[in-house]
């Protein structure tokens, strides 16, 4: 693959799954974000274009075919159930962790570093919106994409739906993906980068460790719904709409 400053990270990342890696190394938004250019991304990261593609090239020329697995082939139904399985496993394991080791280097650490309580907030608040987000996905949407895809494989019925189109929805999900990035960001800025301070205890450096491997994580969730799945549910539904268009 041969990388242009032109292409929008979205597909760079879609076509080319480990370069999350090395935007995630010169902090690129590539999940909300993913629609601009990598120009444009870079410019918003203040990272060199020059050495960012330069790091694409070298990754891709280290990397095996089958280094990172590329759902874009997968059904709808194997990567709801990868998201729900990796992804939201991982937030409902690790969100209660953090949420205590919060707790614990707040009460030893506030009175030096104040910057802990607003982090703490705005933590518990990320938490908040991300098992409502996922609740969200696996009661109403998830279930009614594997449906409909199904539906589309063997001819069948339009699933029931509490909504008119799966545009409806995902609307609402991608804006909850925006407050998610919104927040996972103040907490970025908040630790300096997850920078523990000179001497800090090893609890107050595990805890930004951990903090930085959940928005590594989110991440890569967000960009697997933003970017793959949710553009692949619109079409079947474009594409079964206007069948029946057809056959009317």
């Amino acid at each position: 693959m041969i990388f242009d400053a032109n292409q929008t990270v979205r597909s760079i990342a879609i076509d080319h799954p480990a370069s999350t890696r090395v935007f995630e190394r010169f902090g690129i938004d590539y999940c909300c974000g993913g629609q601009r250019s990598l120009e444009d991304a870079c410019g918003r990261a203040k990272a060199p274009l020059d050495q960012v593609m330069h790091a694409l090239e070298e990754l891709q020329a280290s990397e095996t075919p089958a280094a990172e697995q590329s759902w874009t082939q997968s059904s709808l139904a194997e990567l709801t159930a990868h998201i729900v399985e990796r992804h939201h496993r991982y937030i409902r394991d690790e969100a209660p962790r953090i949420e205590r080791l919060l707790k614990t280097v707040v009460d030893r650490h506030e009175k030096a570093h104040p910057e802990l309580n607003e982090i703490q907030e705005t933590f518990a608040a990320l938490s908040s919106e991300l098992f409502a987000h996922m609740l969200k996905e696996e009661r109403v949407l998830f279930p009614f994409l594997d449906e409909m895809e199904s539906a589309a494989r063997c001819g069948g019925g339009t699933p029931y739906a509490c909504f008119d189109s799966v545009r409806t929805p995902i609307s609402r999900l991608l804006d909850d993906h925006d407050d998610a990035g919104a927040l996972t960001a103040r907490i970025h800025d908040l630790s300096a980068g997850y920078r523990a301070p000179e001497g800090s205890c090893p609890t107050y450096r595990g805890l930004y460790h951990a903090l930085e491997e959940f928005e590594r994580d989110l991440h890569q969730h967000i960009h697997l719904e933003n970017n793959i799945l949710f553009p692949r549910a619109v079409e079947i539904e474009r594409s079964r709409q206007e069948t029946a268009h057809v056959s009317h």
